[in-house]
């Protein structure tokens, strides 16, 4: 982002924005589409859709969103499921500069959990 009016509002490091900026990005995911209706039919379109809303955020240089479809619980007389946390494999690349964050959001079934971590940042 050549001009970025925000940039004054923002203490630390390129880097460390850039790191902030990843976090942001992929709680902003596990929130805004958590409790969304699917099937495995509407899946890839899941995905692509939240592709797209990411990609428009400021400073994002990447993203990508994976569902699991081997995880999803597609029950009831209706025949589908919803969202949730340990079905998203996301991976979101944030770019500040010279400073680029890469966020993953994914289940860690050792851990049993849905894992915002930073993969990598230079």
């Amino acid at each position: 982002m050549a001009d970025d009016p925000t940039r004054a509002y923002f203490a630390g490091s390129d880097r460390d924005r850039a790191v902030f900026e990843a976090g942001i990005k992929l709680g902003s995911i596990a929130h805004q589409y958590v409790g969304t209706p699917l099937t495995e039919a509407t899946a890839p379109s899941l995905e692509r859709a939240i592709e797209a809303a990411t990609r428009v955020q400021p400073l994002v240089e990447r993203v990508r969103v994976r569902i699991n479809r081997e995880r999803m619980q597609i029950r009831g007389p209706f025949k589908y499921g919803v969202l949730t946390e340990d079905l998203l494999d996301v991976e979101v690349a944030v770019r500040v500069e010279a400073a680029r964050a890469v966020g993953v959001l994914r289940y860690v079934p050792e851990l049993d959990y849905p894992l915002m971590y930073l993969k990598d940042v230079e």
